[in-house]
């Protein structure tokens, strides 16, 4: 369903072990980004009704999001701070082709990715943290990143046919798994 061609290395549970509140930080800011990519798609194809309509949507979640750990934040005793952001996003964008609507179909299949490792990543944390609210928090939301996985997969066939939509999202879920098991020494959510 999430489409993913790689898990999570372990690696990545020991920087959850080592920096967990840089992590907390970090999905703060990850909430933030995800807001910003719907506004952003929404005003660069505002001729789309239906994506106009599901990113409206998906900003408010994520501003919901963003919120709420915000507040996870606090009640922790972590102070919101800037973080130098990790490499994921940088190098997914890198492979968005330039000529529309490849590009849009990109930018949608992207965000679809980021949206399914976060899923998977929350499920980790669900799973492998010990304080009981960080469990239930983080148990609340992977269904809300895997309804915004499917949405954006979903939105890219308005702008190419069915098939080569899936041939691009696993060229592009091939290249993920790539840079997600090589990683990113910054403690990240993507890291």
């Amino acid at each position: 369903m999430l489409h993913l061609k790689a898990t999570t290395p372990e690696r990545w549970l020991r920087q959850v072990d080592e920096h967990l509140s840089a992590i907390l930080v970090d999905h703060a800011h990850c909430e933030q980004k995800a807001a910003f990519t719907a506004m952003d798609l929404m005003f660069d194809y505002v001729e789309n009704e239906e994506l106009c309509d599901e990113m409206t949507e998906i900003v408010r979640e994520e501003l919901e999001h963003f919120q709420q750990v915000r507040s996870l934040l606090k009640e922790k005793g972590v102070r919101f701070c800037r973080l130098k952001p990790g490499t994921y996003g940088k190098k997914l964008k890198e492979l968005v082709r330039r000529q529309e609507p490849h590009r849009v179909v990109d930018r949608l299949l992207i965000a679809a990715i980021i949206e399914a490792r976060s899923c998977e990543r929350f499920v980790l944390l669900r799973d492998y943290l010990q304080d009981p609210e960080l469990k239930a928090f983080y148990g609340s939301l992977y269904e809300s990143e895997a309804r915004h996985h499917s949405t954006y997969v979903r939105l890219a066939k308005h702008y190419a046919p069915d098939h080569e939509v899936i041939d691009r999202l696993n060229e592009l879920t091939t290249l993920e798994a790539e840079i997600i098991t090589v990683g990113c020494e910054l403690p990240r959510v993507h890291s």
